[in-house]
C-alpha cells in the first residue's frame, strides 16, 4: 500500500489559517511540506510569507510525528508521540516563531519516525499568518 495523505484548508483568513492533515501510512515521510504558506490567501497586495504555530489537536496511532520549520536544514518545532491524543495550545504568548535560518521557506514539513504498515495520524494545525 501506498502512503495515502490528505490535506484540508479548514480557515484561511487575514490573521489565521487552520490545516487539518492525515496520513494512512506504510513508509517514513521525510521533511514532507504540511504547511506551505506561499497557498495561503494574501493580505490585500502582501503574500504570506510565514507563519506561528498558535495551536495542535492530534491523534497518532503507531508513529510519531516530528513537525519542523523548513529551512536548508529544517529546525524542530515538536515531536508528536506515538498512541497519543495530543492538544498544545501556544496562544498564551502568542505562538511558535519561525527560529530556522539559512534557506528558510515559511513552510511546516513533517518527518515520521517509527512506521509500520497501518499507521496513521489526523493533526489540526491553527497558525498565525505573517507578512513580510
Amino acid at each position: 500500500m501506498a502512503n495515502v495523505l490528505t490535506s484540508q484548508t479548514i480557515l484561511d483568513g487575514e490573521r489565521l489559517a487552520i490545516i487539518k492533515v492525515t496520513g494512512l501510512v506504510d513508509t517514513t515521510e521525510t521533511n514532507v511540506v504540511k504547511v506551505d504558506v506561499s497557498t495561503l490567501a494574501p493580505k490585500g497586495a502582501l503574500a504570506c510569507t510565514g507563519c506561528k504555530l498558535n495551536r495542535i489537536w492530534s491523534q497518532t496511532h503507531g508513529l510519531q510525528v516530528e513537525m519542523l520549520w523548513d529551512a536548508t536544514t529544517p529546525v524542530m518545532i515538536v515531536t508528536i508521540p506515538q498512541n497519543s491524543n495530543y492538544l498544545m495550545d501556544y496562544s498564551t504568548f502568542g505562538g511558535i516563531p519561525n527560529n530556522s535560518g539559512v534557506g528558510k521557506t515559511g513552510d511546516i514539513v513533517f518527518t515520521t519516525q517509527d512506521v509500520s504498515a497501518g499507521d496513521s495520524y489526523a493533526i489540526i494545525m491553527e497558525v498565525i499568518k505573517t507578512y513580510g
